[in-house]
């Protein structure tokens, strides 16, 4: 009696293991934003520069993107992006602006994408802002 419970809990973990990996193995349903990078450095800008970067993404999931807002923290930022649908395979980009006007000294921005991607994608960026060249 004990070896037949003995090998039904073998038996049961066994089973239980092969579930879990064929769960971790299978891919995520939905869209999901890949970015080509997250981050970018503008170097040293002069107060009042404005400067832009352009991210690229590709949805490497399988449903189509839609990407709702990317959140900022101040106006001196401005993002553009497709307010199309992008579908599965398809790229698009993130064009980010920055405004230096009334900043001085290193600045780092995340600007978090909000979408229906199943992941939580963050782009940032930085640079440090020089006074302005005296006229």
């Amino acid at each position: 009696m004990k070896r037949s419970i003995l090998l039904f809990g073998l038996l049961f973990s066994s089973l239980m293991w092969v579930f879990a990996q064929q769960q971790s193995a299978r891919p995520a349903s939905g869209p999901v934003l890949t970015l080509k990078q997250t981050s970018h450095d503008f170097g040293d800008i002069r107060q009042g520069d404005v400067v832009e970067h352009v991210f690229e993404f590709t949805n490497t999931g399988n449903e189509p993107l839609i990407i709702q807002d990317v959140r900022i923290t101040c106006g001196c930022t401005q993002p553009k992006w497709p307010k199309e649908p992008i579908m599965p395979g398809g790229k698009g980009e993130i064009r980010v602006g920055f405004n230096s006007a009334g900043k001085m000294g290193i600045q780092t921005k995340s600007l978090p994408i909000i979408s229906n991607a199943i992941n939580d994608p963050v782009i940032t960026f930085t640079t440090n802002v020089l006074p302005k060249n005296p006229q």
